[in-house]
């Protein structure tokens, strides 16, 4: 081991310091001293002729208890004995983050959910919403809760968490928010009431309560998710919706509902609310990854009762679940769900949500599901189209008289009396031309509601099935470049619309017979029909293909399988159903019965013949005259 070696450098220079500060000391002390001793005798001297009054010290904190009182007035009393802080109320389903300052909902996130891209789901955060209440006060102040500093106390009322946020003027006089959240419930119960303020309270001044909030976009179609954004509010017991960027001033509103697609935040309220400012914000033509889709805003005057100000209240954060919102009866929040209005509303409410309910039980793959419901409903809707189908054969075993009676009475002064043939073959005949309309009408309301029943139903939402990976949003084969955004299209490739799309096109060139079948031979003056419906052979799948590239790809998935299921049904009724020769011997039979006419007929059948006599009148004189 190496011996350690003395330093001689290093121990002179300790000395020399040791030296310095020693010296340093010694100088400066008596200094010190005599200064403390001089200051100590004038502190006697002070004393000694001092008055017996002690004189008060001033602090930071007693001039901040001034200044807060200058700018709050009785209301500095929450800033001064309150803090700065969070309570959080949660259950299963919602967490709640409360702010002190504010006294009001900073977080809400929704759990058992994800957005598009896989983060928690939030409804507020980062500051995106904002609950105030702006009043004045006898001092002439203007001031607003959401500034203001609330102190929070957290109790128990049996199973639920009761939160009371109180922004004082003492002990006794206070302005509270009031939380209640239960176990397992999206809502949270809400209360606004002022208690000693009636003196402090400006009566004068009107207390406006806002509630604004940009809506995140959670969706990976924004177009979609803002296509079904929408303010939803109850006036005089009937829910009515803005458009998409509009404002309306309403009375008698019962809540108010912010209405995100899949998800919803809502304010109801016992006392309704009147004269209420609403405004909603559409962001379309924003960048496809903005950050929100809309702003709702809304704007009420709170009304005071004794000086008091006592409003019940209830939130809601969560999901726009038709099957749970029908559950809160008597507040008609299932009417955001958007099943469509009239028929198409009626027939997702009594048909077509029992029969997913009913399947969902026992069934996990929510793309059989729908395969299945478009199962029954093409066999529900199979008796409509046969008889389609069977007024389309009887047409074309009359088709030759018709052309006949086309030839027969050329012309356009002969049109009247053609017609009145032609119906008249068609009546023996025991056919109509509406025979064949009525059908195709009878399943508008079918296509109509499931094509809101889908991209509307949470169920679907990010449930999987084949290449899709959420049946609620497009699917993707093909992402384009980046540069690549198609208009009307987009900047993708699905491919549930492709296979809807040649699905329609095989479908209409079926039934293209049949159309041609049922429409009466072309007369003088009319367009051609026929070549109308051949044009429409291609427009249609062109048309499916692009407009539903964006849309929910259990909404295309449905369109193809019903489709392949229509063209399967059409098959099997024209191959092995329809007796063409049954159905002319039928009308042969038909023809030799006496035809009974309707009331209607008989009035039809003489305002035909009138106008006829009319027209060959006009006729006659017109021929005098060239005489």
């Amino acid at each position: 081991m190496e011996e350690k070696k003395f330093d001689f450098n290093s121990f002179i220079g300790m000395l020399l310091l040791g030296g310095i500060l020693l010296w340093y000391m010694s100088t400066n002390k008596p200094e010190v001293e005599q200064e403390q001793t001089k200051t100590t005798q004038t502190e006697q001297t002070v004393n000694t002729n001092a008055p017996a009054t002690t004189t008060p010290v001033v602090t930071n904190d007693s001039l901040k208890q001034v200044a807060l009182k200058n700018k709050l007035g009785a209301f500095a009393y929450s800033a001064i004995h309150g803090k700065e802080g969070e309570t959080v109320l949660e259950n299963d389903l919602v967490k709640l983050t409360i702010d002190n300052k504010g006294g009001q909902i900073t977080k809400a996130l929704v759990k058992n959910y994800k957005t598009y891209d896989s983060l928690p789901l939030y409804i507020v955060k980062d500051k995106n919403a904002s609950f105030n209440i702006n009043f004045g006060t006898t001092d002439n102040r203007i001031l607003n809760t959401q500034d203001l500093l609330f102190i929070p106390e957290l109790t128990k009322n049996g199973e639920n968490t009761v939160l009371s946020m109180k922004l004082k003027v003492s002990d006794a006089q206070f302005l509270e928010y009031r939380y209640e959240i239960k176990p397992n419930d999206y809502r949270v119960g809400f209360a606004v009431r002022s208690q000693g303020l009636g003196t402090v309270l400006n009566s004068s001044q009107q207390i406006d309560l806002n509630w604004d909030l940009k809506a995140f976009r959670r969706e990976r179609s924004m177009r979609t998710e803002n296509m079904y954004s929408y303010y939803y509010y109850k006036e005089d017991g009937d829910v009515e919706y803005l458009q998409m960027s509009d404002t309306e001033t309403v009375n008698n509103v019962d809540w108010v509902a912010y209405k995100q697609h899949f998800f919803s935040a809502v304010l109801l309220t016992e006392t309704p609310f009147n004269n209420a400012n609403l405004e909603s914000i559409d962001y379309v033509g924003e960048e496809k990854d903005s950050t929100f889709i809309k702003s709702f805003k809304l704007k009420t005057p709170l009304a005071l009762k004794s000086g008091e100000l006592n409003y019940n209240m209830e939130w809601y954060y969560g999901p726009t679940d038709y099957n749970l919102l029908k559950t809160y009866k008597g507040t008609d929040l299932a009417e955001i769900s958007d099943l469509g209005w009239g028929i198409f509303g009626f027939l997702n409410r009594t048909i077509f949500y029992p029969v997913f309910n009913f399947l969902k039980g026992f069934i996990g793959n929510y793309g059989l599901i729908i395969i299945l419901m478009t199962l029954v409903t093409r066999i529900i809707l199979s008796p409509v189209l046969y008889k389609s189908y069977l007024s389309s054969a009887k047409m074309k075993v009359i088709r030759p008289e018709m052309e006949e009676i086309n030839k027969k009475y050329p012309g356009q002064e002969n049109a009247m009396k053609r017609q009145q043939e032609i119906m008249a073959v068609q009546r023996k005949a025991g056919v109509s031309m509406m025979s064949g309309c009525i059908p195709a009408l009878l399943q508008m309301p079918v296509f109509f509601a499931l094509f809101k029943f889908f991209p509307t139903n949470i169920g679907f939402r990010q449930k999987s099935f084949l290449w899709a990976y959420d049946l609620s949003s497009y699917d993707v084969i093909y992402k384009l470049p980046s540069w690549l955004d198609i208009p009307f299209y987009g900047d993708h490739i699905s491919l549930f619309p492709i296979l809807a799309s040649i699905a329609i096109f095989f479908y209409m060139k079926m039934n293209q017979s049949q159309q041609a079948n049922m429409q009466a031979p072309t007369q003088e003056g009319m367009p051609d029909m026929s070549k109308i419906m051949k044009y429409m052979i291609y427009f249609s799948p062109i048309m499916m293909l692009f407009f539903f590239n964006n849309y929910a790809s259990g909404l295309s998935l449905y369109y193809f399988i019903s489709n392949l299921l229509t063209i399967a049904i059409m098959f099997v009724i024209k191959n092995y159903v329809i007796d063409e020769a049954k159905i002319h011997a039928q009308i042969e039979e038909n023809k030799k019965k006496p035809v009974k006419k309707s009331k209607f007929r008989e009035r039809l059948d003489a305002a035909m013949k009138q106008a006829q006599e009319q027209q060959e009148a006009q006729k006659r004189a017109a021929q005098k005259k060239k005489k």
